[in-house]
């Protein structure tokens, strides 16, 4: 009786010892099938959002985490894509699973890894298997698994099966996630070229080869189509738009596509007095005064070209008078002169202040107004084109580090946070000198306290004005500090004429 109770024990414990092989054996089949279909799934063209959750998904199926969550960074080290399971309805936070010590960690030792009693979101974990998603070197971020649900087990735990599984897994996302990156790249390209294709016709004159319009967002591109459409044309043009939106760049990119053989000249209608802009304009004879000597003016010097009156609304009305004449019969008399020279200019005014109030004040003449403003186009403030903000950032990095031949810093997450929240009330020209400064005063790289210094904290500002001159008034102020109170180096940095600051009040 005992011999046969010891045969059936035998017995049953072979067919536990059988029943774990081929569960085993199940368990291996399922990974390679989920590693055969997830090839297949991440290969296929898609945003890399659905990328990243359906990675996260087929893991969490195969593995049985209690929670799971992935992130992916872009270039500048900003959040991509970021998907979770098991977070119990909490949202999880991109930026902050890139500022984990988990990830540092990832980035240190460059491998799965597992780390055991610790907490990732405010949320506690006996265990987390985490592997990075990387590819040929560069890490696109990583995917993080809290705790082998127990089923009935409280002592479970991921085995070593699971980790081979899950770094197969970041692997292959990491393949996936530059190839989907790739194809975006190229998209992308494709997308610039025909834009550029379209815009510049491939006939950019030699002189302005180098002249770059950064414009990803769809309120920039809406205004490139129109300068394009416009450029060829004989009509004047009026470019409105906050300082340092890229008025004088517009007006670059508009001769440039006129195919006028004249050259382009420009004129800040508020940086000289009355008496010297109108001889700028239309040029002084010989002898008016003691020791006054003949100039030609930029109506004379723009000859079959394009005249830039930037500023356009700041000009007197006794100018206003003369302007308009000259546009009117498109000819000009020099100050002291009696004959009248003919000019063949196409001009561009531009201007950030609002002319309709201007010709119901008074101050500025409705009939030049309308005469000016053959195509009213109107330039989006950087606020309204953020999706441009990186490009423009990439963009003056270079720049900046190719002039002076140095090393571009890295920019540090939390840094590149602030600048795309940052209202830029000087607007591009604001961007590039920021970006300058802070590559100037980097040590290795731009940090969030540097960040901070450079634009006073009016990044995380919620209880000033929002006005646009309030917000006007709080830059120049800041710019002033900046530079010990020396208006002439304040005028520098804005980009703006002194006597501009003075007529402003500072």
């Amino acid at each position: 009786m005992v011999v046969c109770w010891g045969r059936y024990d035998g017995v049953m414990s072979d067919l536990k010892m059988q029943r774990n092989v081929d569960f085993a054996e199940k368990r291996r089949i399922l990974q390679l099938e989920t590693l055969y279909d997830l090839a297949l799934a991440l290969h296929a063209e898609r945003p890399e959002e659905e990328l990243v959750e359906e990675l996260l998904q087929r893991v969490c199926t195969v593995l049985d985490p209690a929670a799971g969550v992935a992130v992916t960074r872009g270039p500048y080290g900003e959040v991509v894509a970021v998907s979770s399971v098991g977070w119990q309805g909490r949202p999880v936070s991109g930026a902050s699973l890139l500022k984990d010590p988990l990830w540092r960690d990832l980035l240190a030792q460059g491998e799965l890894m597992v780390r055991r009693d610790g907490v990732l979101l405010d949320r506690p974990y006996r265990e987390v298997l985490a592997a990075p998603l990387a590819y040929r070197g560069v890490y696109l971020g990583y995917i993080a698994l809290l705790d082998k649900e127990s089923r009935g087990d409280p002592e479970s735990a991921f085995s070593r099966e699971d980790r081979r599984f899950l770094d197969s897994v970041g692997a292959l996302g990491g393949v996936a996630l530059d190839s989907a990156r790739q194809l975006v790249d190229l998209a992308t390209q494709r997308e610039k070229l025909q834009e550029e294709n379209k815009i510049l016709k491939g006939q950019l004159v030699d002189e302005f080869a180098h002249l770059r319009i950064i414009a990803h967002a769809p309120a920039m591109r809406q205004v490139l189509e129109i300068l394009g459409r416009v450029a060829p044309r004989q009509v004047n043009v009026l470019l409105r738009g906050e300082s340092g939106t890229g008025k004088e760049l517009a007006a670059k990119l508009l001769h440039s596509l006129s195919e006028r053989a004249g050259a382009l000249i420009a004129i800040n209608c508020a940086a000289l007095p009355e008496a010297l802009l109108e001889s700028e304009l239309f040029g002084i004879e010989g002898g008016v005064a003691t020791g006054v000597q003949a100039r030609r003016g930029k109506f004379v010097l723009a000859q079959g070209g394009t005249l830039f009156l930037d500023e356009i609304g700041d000009l007197d009305l006794g100018l206003q008078v003369k302007l308009l004449r000259a546009l009117q019969e498109r000819e000009v008399v020099p100050i002291g002169g009696q004959k009248a020279i003919a000019v063949d200019v196409r001009v561009i005014g531009a201007t950030h202040r609002n002319l309709e109030s201007l010709v119901e004040e008074g101050t500025f003449r409705e009939d030049l107004y309308y005469r000016l403003k053959g195509v009213d186009i109107e330039l989006p403030p950087l606020r309204e084109r953020r999706q441009d903000i990186p490009h423009l950032l990439k963009h003056f990095i270079e720049e900046f580090c190719l002039r002076e031949k140095i090393e571009a810093p890295q920019m540090e997450a939390e840094a590149l946070s602030l600048l795309l929240q940052y209202e830029y009330p000087g607007n591009i020209r604001e961007l590039k000198n920021l970006i300058e400064g802070a590559i100037s005063l980097a040590d290795q790289s731009i940090d969030a306290e540097l960040v901070r210094s450079l634009i006073g904290g009016a990044a995380e500002s919620g209880h000033d004005p929002l006005d646009l001159q309030s917000v006007e008034r709080r830059h120049v102020q800041r710019v002033l500090r900046m530079v010990g109170n020396n208006k002439s180096a304040a005028a520098k940095v804005l980009g703006v004429d002194r006597r501009t600051l003075q007529r402003k009040g500072f």
